[in-house]
């Protein structure tokens, strides 16, 4: 006997985010569908808090070998959206041969509006495999910040960067509603860690890492956040060069470090001194007009700390998304 109702279209996995701004100018959800083992959360938004805030989420806490996840976000013009995460996303060892774990995102915005993707960080398991590929589109007045970050897998299990492979890439895009117009690639990044398929003679993933428990790139495009690619270029023109040598006399030196400090140098120096005891390497550059900050640290705890720190300090993704965008960094 045939069921009389149609025929499920969903797909496992499948999931679409569509972000309006109201006549109210309250940035809201038009819609947003998920399927397992995806999950999507949304509390209620309000006008204060700046931007429509989505939770990104999976069944168990985590990716299963053999998951596909594939979602597509649409942030119409002048809307803002953020995504977080409630813990770091787990990336589960197979239980089968051959069996690749992978994410998919796709990303349009539209004139004057924005995105903030600013996750907890992806910890694969030992023996895990997970590909993921985020592809951001964006017309020249919309804006975009993204954190992708990595850790070393599960410290107090023994694990240090003891997957099988991990594979990032990120694509930026400049678009454009006219027909006539191709899109034009901005920024590929891409990163691949593979602990077994490794030159012969060459020092094993866990060696090549010198000591870093977690690896991660933020990508700045757009008006919203040109302050804040901006902050980045500054603090990294500032950064101590290696080898560098300070050829001041010691009454010079006393007589410099008694004039006062702004309260910018004073926070510039607390910062150095804990990038030094943490081992957080960094570096800043300016890409066809994305800014790409790449950052490692000892810890992970210390890796949040700093780059949490650097967005808090110059404050403008706080005042443009509100306080619940940067809830992954706090």
């Amino acid at each position: 006997m045939e069921s009389p109702f149609p025929k499920s279209t969903s797909i496992p996995g499948e999931g679409r985010i569509v972000a309006k701004l109201t006549p109210n100018n309250v940035s809201a959800l038009e819609s947003m569908t998920y399927q397992y083992p995806l999950k999507l959360i949304s509390p209620a938004s309000a006008a204060e808090q700046g931007s429509v805030l989505v939770f990104l989420l999976s069944y168990g806490g985590g990716i299963v070998g053999g998951d596909q996840i594939n979602l597509s976000i649409d942030v119409q013009p002048n809307a803002r959206l953020s995504i977080v995460t409630q813990g770091h996303t787990k990336i589960f060892r197979p239980t089968q041969p051959n069996a690749v774990s992978r994410q998919n995102l796709k990303v349009e915005i539209k004139d004057g509006a924005a995105l903030c993707l600013v996750p907890d960080p992806v910890q694969p398991f030992e023996g895990s495999v997970y590909e993921q590929v985020q592809t951001f589109k964006l017309t020249d007045d919309a804006s975009l910040c993204l954190l992708d970050w990595v850790t070393q897998g599960r410290v107090a299990l023994g694990e240090n960067w003891s997957l099988d492979r991990w594979v990032g890439r990120n694509e930026v895009w400049s678009t454009s509603d006219t027909e006539t117009s191709k899109d034009r690639l901005l920024v590929r990044d891409s990163i691949i860690l593979d602990s077994k398929n490794r030159p012969p003679g060459s020092p094993s993933l866990r060696e090549s890492m010198y000591g870093q428990a977690i690896m991660g790139t933020l990508i700045l495009r757009g008006p919203m956040t040109e302050a804040m690619g901006e902050f980045f270029l500054a603090e990294f023109a500032a950064l101590p060069r290696i080898g560098a040598r300070d050829f001041r006399s010691a009454e010079a030196r006393e007589k410099d470090e008694a004039i006062p400090q702004s309260p910018l140098e004073i926070w510039r120096a607390t910062r150095l001194g804990e990038e030094r005891d943490n081992q957080v390497l960094w570096s800043a550059a300016n890409v066809r007009g994305c800014i790409v900050v790449k950052f490692g640290a000892g810890t992970v705890e210390s890796a949040r700390n700093w780059i949490g720190s650097m967005l808090h300090q110059e404050g403008s993704i706080e005042r443009h998304f509100g306080e619940q965008a940067l809830m992954c960094v706090r």
